[in-house]
């Protein structure tokens, strides 16, 4: 596979990855290098990741918690001063290896310990290889509020390594298809009618979807790096999706939802607003409603959880002041931008999904 050429890096594939690693590593000769791991990747991940380097010298380890509610300034602050411990400078290398949880915090953590030190991404999830691996941005949560605090910053080089997946749950494989649907149904015709027609998707080889996923990306973030116009297309399902996921992740009484469990419901419910608002067509939305609960199962959304959830979209990146701003399909891969959806429409979306 080719490499992707992305905003002042490159994305490498497969066995050209590890090559361009230590390529980079001998030319750079960084002082340090550190791996950030979770409890996950340093027991799944680590072992086999040491094999591919030329060098083990010069190598430490920094271990956080996994889970989304580990994603934030406290963390932070934890690798903070580990890299402190460990007498990091500025030209030491932090290498992200794990999903895009990894990913997001230490890309953020490398970006600002002492005004910045170089990082290499290497996503072990399909989620964080189709989505966080290509955009440059970083971040953690406030509180289980998603992505508040970050900055957009870009990695040394990402790394594409398929084999990584034998490690990943096949819940946290659906997760990251939940973000290939999203480029199918926003981008990519030909993507979505692959999917919808293939049930066993994840049962495939992933590496063509991966590679896909990731030019589209791709494309759309070099013409639009920093999400004013073309790059709010990555957030269709989003805006409903975050405060799902931010809601059943501060309950007591629901069982957290994966990212992309909380962002499938999101394009359900988003279609049915496209359906109402901009004539999305009728039978599109109910293919994306089927298809989407034949991979994820149906999640169980109360009456009673509809204002909690709704009132959680106010912190949503994109707003606008007090508005709350939606990306809708007029058509697949037609879309329109900084949408407004009244209260009673909102609550049809949910009752839609529930029906």
């Amino acid at each position: 596979m080719n490499s992707i050429q992305a905003t002042n890096y490159q994305v490498h594939f497969q066995s050209e990855a590890f090559k361009r690693l230590n390529r980079y590593i001998a030319t750079n000769k960084p002082s340090k290098m550190i791996i950030l791991v979770d409890e996950n990747t340093k027991k799944d991940c680590l072992p086999r990741f040491l094999t591919k380097l030329d060098s083990n010298e010069n190598i430490e380890t920094i271990e956080i918690k996994a889970g989304e509610i580990h994603k934030n300034i406290d963390t932070c602050v934890l690798v903070w001063k580990a890299l402190t411990d460990l007498n990091a400078d500025r030209k030491s290398l932090l290498i992200n290896l794990g999903g895009g949880m990894v990913t997001d915090l230490g890309g953020f953590v490398a970006s600002t310990f002492k005004r910045g030190i170089k990082f290499i991404n290497i996503p072990t999830t399909l989620l964080s290889m189709v989505d966080a691996s290509v955009g440059s941005k970083t971040g953690v949560d406030l509180g289980t509020l998603k992505n508040l605090i970050g900055l957009f910053s870009n990695p040394e080089m990402v790394l594409i390594d398929s084999s990584f997946l034998f490690t990943v749950p096949k819940r946290e494989l659906h997760s990251g298809l939940a973000e290939i649907i999203k480029y199918g149904l926003t981008y990519d015709t030909k993507l979505w009618d692959k999917i919808k027609s293939n049930s066993k998707l994840l049962d495939a080889n992933l590496d063509e979807l991966i590679y896909r996923s990731i030019e589209i990306k791709n494309e759309v973030v070099l013409q639009d790096p920093k999400e004013n116009g073309l790059r709010k297309i990555l957030n269709f399902g989003h805006t409903i999706g975050h405060a799902i996921e931010s809601y059943f992740l501060e309950s007591t009484q629901k069982e957290t939802l994966t990212h992309g469990e909380a962002i499938a419901v999101g394009m359900v419910i988003e279609g049915y607003f496209s359906s109402k608002l901009l004539n999305f067509p009728k039978d599109e939305l109910d293919s994306i409603k089927s298809t989407i609960i034949d991979f994820f199962g149906k999640i169980e959304i109360l009456q009673a959880d509809y204002d909690a959830i709704i009132d959680l979209m106010k912190y949503d990146k994109k707003n606008i002041g007090s508005t709350v701003n939606f990306v809708l399909l007029e058509n697949l891969a037609q879309f329109k931008i900084d949408c407004t959806v009244s209260n009673s429409v909102l609550v049809e979306g949910f009752d839609f999904y529930n029906q």
